[in-house]
């Protein structure tokens, strides 16, 4: 890893007035939900599901804008635009890694920075 965090909660921060409860709550959900857009995500793209795949990253670009990963809400959204046009099927994957590899790394950080609250 580059020492480079990929999270930034100054939008969480914001919205629950540094609440630690809230953030905690807030970021507990996003680390219930990862696993599960994880396997949706795989399981539509290997039955060749393209809708449910882009209404499942649709779903995960909430969930990753809210802890501060714009990049990969934006990138969720461009996967689900292709899904609805079914263009560039081969990209899926590349997508779905991109999630996985960061919203990995990202719940190593929220871990890190909950033992602080």
């Amino acid at each position: 890893m580059s020492g480079q965090t990929i999270t930034d909660l100054s939008y969480l921060k914001e919205v629950s007035s540094e609440d630690p409860e809230f953030m905690k709550e807030m970021i507990g959900i996003f680390k219930e939900q990862v696993p599960e857009f994880i396997a949706n995500m795989e399981k539509f793209y290997q039955s060749g599901q393209y809708i449910e795949l882009g209404k499942e990253a649709h779903k995960a670009k909430s969930s990753v804008i809210i802890v501060g990963m714009n990049d990969l809400g934006v990138k969720m959204k461009e996967l689900q635009i292709l899904t609805e046009k079914n263009e560039k099927v081969e990209s899926y994957p590349d997508y779905i890694e991109d999630f996985k590899t960061k919203c990995l790394q990202a719940i190593t950080e929220l871990d890190e920075f909950m033992k602080g609250l």
